[in-house]
C-alpha cells in the first residue's frame, strides 16, 4: 500500500535524519550527529574560508532560521533583484537556495520571504578552522595613494533590500564613520558622525560633529566599513592628527551656519588611509550642479534629530533631489533662515532625507563622469517631514577654504 503524502513524503532529511510532522505544512528533521540544520543538511567540514567567495556547501538557512529563497526565484525577480545578470556563473549561484557570497561581502548570505517582503541574511555556516600560518620575515609592502578620486568599485551587486537599500561592498568606499569616546577615557570608541574622504589624510566633515565632540585625542575614523557594530577585514581604524572648523561657523536654534570641519588623519610619509576597492576618495566638485539632478546620501542614520532611534549597523543609502534655493526659502519650508552656505536636498512630499545618512556625511552627486561630494549634511526639521528637506553645507562654497588649510599643510589632494 503505498504511504500518503505529506510533509515527511518524500523525506526532506538529508544526510539519513528522520522526518517527524509537525502538523500541517511543518516538520522536523531529527539529526544523526554530527549533522544540523532544518534538514540536516550542515556537515562538520561545512564552513567557509576567508569572506566565503568560494563557499559551495549546502547550508540554505540565515542566521535567524529563515529558509532561503531559491536563487532563481520569481520572487526575487518580481521584487528588483536579478542574480544571474548581475553575477558571473563562477559565484557558486544556480537553480538552489544554498547560501553563496557572489558581491565580496563579509561572509555567504543568501535572500528569503519575508511575508510579502524581499529580505536577506548573513547565514548560518561557520568560518573555517585554520591553522596559525608561520610567520616569515619580510619587507612591508608600501602603503598605496589614491590614484584617481570619484570612481566607485566596478558594480556587482544585487540591491538587497532590508527596509532600505543596503550598500553594497564598494558603493560608496568614500565613506567615513567618525568615531568619539568620552574625554580621557578608555571607553569603547562609538560612530557619532559620518564623513567623506577627500584624500588619503583628509576628510571632510560638519562642524558641529567636531564642535559637539571631546577632542582630537579621544576620536577617530573608520573607512572602509560596511557595519559600526563589528570588526571587518575591509576597514582601516586611522587616528586623528588636528580638527579644524570653519572660521564662521555659527548656531542658532533655527540654523547651523558654515557647518563644515576638516579632518587631518594622522600617517607616514603623507599617506593615511591606504586605497583598496573598498577605500577611495570622492573628488571635490568643479561648479554648480543644476536643480532637480539626483544625487545620493549615505550612512548609518547618526543625525541629531535622528541619533536616539536611527542609528543602523549597516551602512544604507538613498535618493535625493536637488532643490531650487528659492523654492526651499519658501516661508512654509525654512524661510529666511538658509544663506548661501547650505543648499537643500530631498523630497518636500517627504519620506527619504538626511535621516539616511549621518550629520557629516556626503551628499554624492555626478559631475564630469566622477562622484562629487556636493553637501556635507548638516541640519533639518524632524525626518522625512513634508515641506523640511534635509539641508547641507554647499561645498561649493567652501573650495577656497579646504585647499587652502590643505595646502598649509604640504599634504595635497
Amino acid at each position: 500500500m503505498q504511504e500518503p503524502e505529506g510533509q515527511c513524503n518524500p523525506n526532506p532529511c538529508l544526510n539519513n535524519g528522520v522526518c517527524e510532522e509537525k502538523g500541517k505544512r511543518k516538520f522536523k528533521c531529527d539529526c544523526p550527529k554530527p549533522f544540523k540544520g532544518k534538514k540536516c543538511q550542515k556537515g562538520p567540514s561545512d564552513c567557509y574560508v576567508d569572506n566565503g567567495e568560494s563557499y559551495r556547501g549546502n547550508v540554505s538557512e540565515t542566521d535567524d532560521g529563515h529558509e532561503c529563497l531559491y536563487w532563481n526565484s520569481h520572487f526575487i525577480l518580481e521584487s528588483g533583484a536579478d542574480p544571474f545578470n548581475s553575477f558571473e556563473d563562477s559565484d557558486g549561484l544556480g537553480p538552489h537556495n544554498f547560501c553563496r557570497n557572489p558581491d565580496g561581502d563579509k561572509m555567504p548570505w543568501c535572500f528569503f520571504r519575508q511575508g510579502r517582503r524581499l529580505s536577506w541574511d548573513y547565514c548560518d555556516v561557520t568560518k573555517c578552522l585554520q591553522p596559525a600560518a608561520e610567520v616569515t620575515p619580510s619587507a612591508a609592502a608600501p602603503l598605496q595613494q589614491f590614484t584617481t578620486c570619484g570612481q566607485p568599485q566596478p558594480k556587482k551587486n544585487v540591491a538587497r533590500i532590508f527596509g532600505g537599500l543596503k550598500v553594497p561592498p564598494g558603493a560608496a568606499p568614500w565613506q567615513v564613520s567618525l568615531q568619539v569616546r568620552p574625554k580621557s577615557s578608555n571607553k569603547p570608541f562609538s560612530h557619532t558622525c559620518g564623513g567623506t574622504l577627500i584624500a588619503s589624510c583628509w576628510v571632510l566633515t560638519a562642524g558641529h560633529c567636531i564642535l559637539h565632540s571631546a577632542g582630537t585625542k579621544d576620536m577617530q575614523v573608520v573607512v572602509g566599513a560596511l557595519s559600526t557594530n563589528i570588526e571587518e577585514a575591509t576597514a582601516q581604524t586611522i587616528q586623528v592628527e588636528e580638527a579644524i572648523v570653519h572660521e564662521n561657523y555659527r548656531e542658532t536654534p533655527a540654523a547651523v551656519y558654515n557647518d563644515i570641519a576638516l579632518v587631518r588623519l594622522k600617517g607616514t610619509g603623507g599617506v593615511c588611509a591606504n586605497e583598496t576597492q573598498f577605500v577611495k576618495t570622492a573628488c571635490l566638485p568643479d561648479g554648480q550642479l543644476p536643480d532637480g539632478m539626483e544625487c545620493k546620501i549615505s550612512g548609518w542614520g547618526a543625525t541629531e534629530d535622528c541619533k536616539a532611534t536611527y542609528i543602523l549597523s549597516h551602512n544604507k543609502n538613498a535618493n535625493v533631489m536637488l532643490i531650487n534655493q528659492e523654492k526651499c526659502s519658501e516661508p512654509k519650508i525654512y524661510g529666511t533662515v538658509l544663506d548661501n552656505s547650505m543648499l537643500c536636498a530631498g523630497h518636500l512630499l517627504g519620506g527619504v532625507d538626511s535621516c539616511q545618512g549621518d550629520s557629516g556625511g556626503p551628499l554624492i552627486c555626478d559631475q564630469n563622469n566622477a562622484k562629487v561630494v556636493y553637501g556635507v549634511v548638516s541640519w533639518g526639521d524632524q525626518c522625512g517631514k513634508k515641506n523640511k528637506p534635509g539641508v547641507y553645507a554647499r561645498v561649493t562654497r567652501f573650495l577656497d577654504w579646504i585647499n587652502i588649510h590643505i595646502t598649509q599643510t604640504g599634504i595635497a589632494i
